[in-house]
């Protein structure tokens, strides 16, 4: 029988469940929750960044353009991209940051 984290996004106080080996942003859309903006789900778009406050995890692998090694060690990560060891708290960035960066990579492409 596994045993279930749970994850708690600071500003909203949503919390939900991640069971091991599972990504943080897929047991939140699995919930029908959307704390965290969701993007390519691949560790590619930076849209679910989210600070890791609390808690510990594994990491997968991530867009350097979007999680800098510094940014990753002060607990900037994405959340399609980790999986929790033990129950974490985690802020999300706010979700205008992820519009204008939308904007912004859809200007880039008609450039």
């Amino acid at each position: 029988m596994s045993h279930a984290f749970e994850v708690t996004e600071q500003r909203s106080g949503i919390r939900f469940h991640c069971e091991p080996g599972q990504s943080v942003l897929k047991a939140m859309e699995q919930q029908g929750l959307k704390c965290v903006p969701v993007g390519c789900r691949g560790g590619g778009c930076g849209f679910c960044k989210v600070i890791v406050l609390s808690g510990d995890y594994e990491c997968g692998k991530m867009s350097k353009v979007h999680v800098t090694p510094e940014s990753r060690a002060c607990g900037e990560v994405l959340a399609c991209r980790i999986y929790p060891l033990s129950n974490l708290t985690i802020e999300c960035r706010p979700r205008e940051s992820a519009e204008m960066a939308k904007q912004q990579t859809t200007t880039k492409s008609m450039r």
